[in-house]
């Protein structure tokens, strides 16, 4: 049964925790050296040992693609289609373009926005595909205007990939697809083998030794975040309908065992009424053995004095998802600081952002929206900033950048401006 604690309670409980598994870190270590040191050979053993299949040829053709695309069928594939086109709108603007300015002494300074040569794209692959997240994925690398987009995903047991996501990899307009999955795949993106070239930047969402893995080759090559457990938090007072609130603290759950879900509520009542909910709700539940171990190991009804506290408390916890579920709920919206997605009024579940709204649904976790953000199209960019100057510019500013320059020790260079200062006198 899940926890109804008070609020200062579930505080010095330590709230939305992450727990550290050194075995894993280190099993993925060995992963990684098995794949720079013998490429695809290791992939192939790896696949077969982790995955029960052997495979050969790990790019998948794009004729299967196509096949595989007409077997989804037109009524889903037409769902994602449209879930696309709300994609494609939403990150549209985010696209940002650069500047240049000019000086009146003739300095042209200025950013270019210029995308990253290839992104790879991990999708979780078998029996827990998800298409939506190679379409929030791969969009918005699309408008960044990324080179080129290469997916791996994880083969079933029969060595086939997933209809569904070779499907929404069309729609996306993949490049190139790869039949490989776990840690091992990160490492192929990281460091490239004689298949799978190596990648400019990872995204995608995976298990915790893909996270793992993520975490090992970041600075080899650029990643979109270290994602952990899904997590929700619910805001709600005395008038929000608990079967509802039940309903969506467990779509969080059924993720797996480790997912978090937690209440925040001025109302005892209210708290009483959603775990009796929960209670009934898991009882018909697919994945309700997950759904309970999460439920029970994770959840949490935090009963606040007030919905000014229940606001601080999900500040300081900043969840992945943050509900606010609240009669004129835009009322409250400024009040939230820390969250990765605000999921807006009664009839917002979690849900439609996952697979429809449009806002990403690589959001960050573990409170670490505190500082990072949704993936987006920035995450496919890269700035890069030009100086022009002038002779006129360079003896304006130059005793200036000399003087800086000798202040920190570097006498070298001050020279290499005052060297050219010199120049000029002599030109003149």
């Amino acid at each position: 049964m899940i926890k109804i604690l008070k609020a200062n309670e579930y505080m010095r409980r330590g709230g939305l925790r992450e727990i550290s598994r050194p075995e894993i870190v280190a099993a993925v270590s060995e992963i990684i050296n098995e794949v720079i040191n013998r490429g695809d050979a290791a992939l192939r053993e790896l696949t077969e040992k982790f995955d029960g299949c052997r495979i050969d040829d790990f790019e998948i053709p794009k004729t299967m693609i196509e096949a595989s695309a007409r077997g989804v069928g037109p009524e889903f594939t037409g769902v994602m289609e449209r879930a696309a086109k709300n994609i494609e709108a939403f990150h549209r603007n985010q696209v940002r373009q650069g500047f240049v300015m000019t000086q009146g002494d003739g300095a042209v300074l200025g950013q270019r926005i210029l995308p990253v040569g290839r992104a790879g794209v991990y999708i979780p692959g078998g029996t827990a595909a998800y298409p939506s997240c190679l379409l929030m994925s791969c969009i918005p690398a699309k408008l960044a205007g990324v080179g080129e987009i290469i997916l791996v995903t994880p083969p079933s047991r029969d060595g086939s990939v997933n209809a569904s996501i070779l499907a929404a990899a069309k729609i996306a307009g993949v490049d190139r697809v790869y039949s490989v999955g776990g840690a091992q795949a990160i490492a192929a993106l990281a460091y490239g083998t004689e298949t799978i070239p190596r990648a400019d930047k990872i995204v995608g969402a995976g298990n915790v030794y893909v996270a793992e893995a993520k975490r090992q080759v970041f600075g080899i090559v650029g990643i979109d975040m270290l994602a952990g457990p899904s997590d929700v938090l619910i805001i709600a007072d005395d008038r929000a309908d608990p079967a509802l609130v039940a309903a969506d603290m467990l779509s969080q759950c059924e993720h797996g065992a480790d997912s978090i879900a937690v209440l925040v509520t001025d109302s005892g009542r209210l708290a009483v009424r959603v775990r009796q909910e929960i209670t009934e709700q898991l009882a018909g539940l697919p994945r309700g053995a997950a759904s309970r171990e999460s439920v029970e190991r994770n959840g949490g009804i935090i009963v606040a004095d007030s919905l000014e506290q229940a606001f601080d408390i999900a500040n300081e916890l900043a969840p992945e998802h943050l509900e606010i579920f609240l009669e004129e709920p835009f009322s409250y919206l400024d009040m939230v600081r820390n969250a990765g997605a605000v999921f807006v009024g009664k009839y917002s579940p979690v849900a439609a952002g996952d697979y429809y709204a449009g806002p990403n649904n690589t959001i960050p976790t573990s409170g670490t929206a505190r500082f990072a953000s949704p993936l987006s199209v920035d995450d496919f960019i890269k700035k890069s900033s030009f100086t022009y100057y002038p002779a006129g510019a360079l003896r304006k500013s130059g005793d200036d950048i000399m003087a800086f320059a000798r202040k920190e020790g570097l006498e070298a260079h001050a020279l290499s401006v005052g060297r050219r200062m010199a120049t000029q006198d002599a030109e003149n």
